[in-house]
């Protein structure tokens, strides 16, 4: 099974949001998107890292940037705080200034600080639906408004999550996100566009403490972690010609960890 764009690839142009890390799902995806023959436009936002336990990593957007124009396709880094709500049409604007219309939007943003029924902050729980629900919704509006239809390729994939027993913001912003996304492969069908939703289970990039690693592969039926490769394997496959029959739908890729 071929999983590359099977299109004039260099026409094609892919944005994904939440390339903040080395080790992180979006790094991945961006980089497995160069290698089908997209250009790649991504975002990042240094602060939300900074408040995390596992911090910045320093060099990300350069060295993502290197890696795809040695693959010998194109890229734009594009620093963005996705809880205000105008950056998304100023994202598109420097994507699409620099390498064209975008074709596939694939969403690996997000909020994410644990917290519980009782000790959530409005603040918190504000922030974690601004960033993970409704930039959801105005990255996937703003795509639709500028969506050149002549091409018939469009892919909307977003990444999400079930977790929500002590990630209450999370978990909830996340299931808003599942319903925002799989609209649009009704609302968008009459473009082209294909939309779905990943939930890719525990995957390891670096926010696991040794104990909970351990504890997670003895319970996936396939006895080991995911990893973004994994993500980014089944990314490659939705934007692909193959995968353009898969539309709507909310896709476990976890290894079996949640068929128990």
């Amino acid at each position: 099974m071929t999983t590359s764009v099977h299109h004039s690839a260099s026409n094609y142009v892919a944005l994904v949001t939440g390339v903040g890390r080395r080790d992180g799902i979006g790094f991945a995806v961006a980089q497995r998107l160069a290698r089908d023959g997209f250009d790649v436009g991504f975002n990042f936002w240094t602060p939300y890292d900074e408040r995390m336990d596992y911090g910045t990593d320093v060099g990300t957007a350069d060295e993502l940037t290197t890696r795809i124009t040695e693959i010998g396709r194109r890229a734009v880094s594009v620093e963005a705080d996705l809880e205000i709500p105008d950056s998304t049409s100023s994202l598109f604007d420097s994507v699409e200034t620099k390498l064209g219309p975008v074709s596939a939007l694939v969403l690996c943003h997000c909020e994410s600080v644990d917290s519980g029924i009782l000790d959530t902050t409005v603040e918190s729980f504000d922030r974690h639906f601004a960033v993970n629900a409704r930039a959801t919704w105005l990255l996937i509006r703003e795509f639709g408004l500028r969506y050149q239809a002549s091409s018939r390729y469009g892919r909307v994939i977003a990444l999400t999550s079930d977790h929500t027993v002590g990630n209450l913001p999370y978990g909830a912003s996340k299931g808003a996100l599942n319903r925002i996304t799989l609209a649009a492969a009704q609302e968008f069908a009459g473009l082209g566009i294909t939309a779905n939703v990943i939930n890719p289970g525990p995957t390891d990039t670096g926010w696991m403490t040794p104990e909970l690693k351990t504890r997670i592969t003895d319970e996936t039926p396939l006895g080991r972690l995911g990893i973004p490769n994994d993500v980014a394997n089944l990314v490659s496959f939705l934007c692909s010609a193959d995968g353009g029959w898969i539309n709507g739908q909310l896709l476990a890729s976890d290894g079996g960890i949640g068929s128990g």
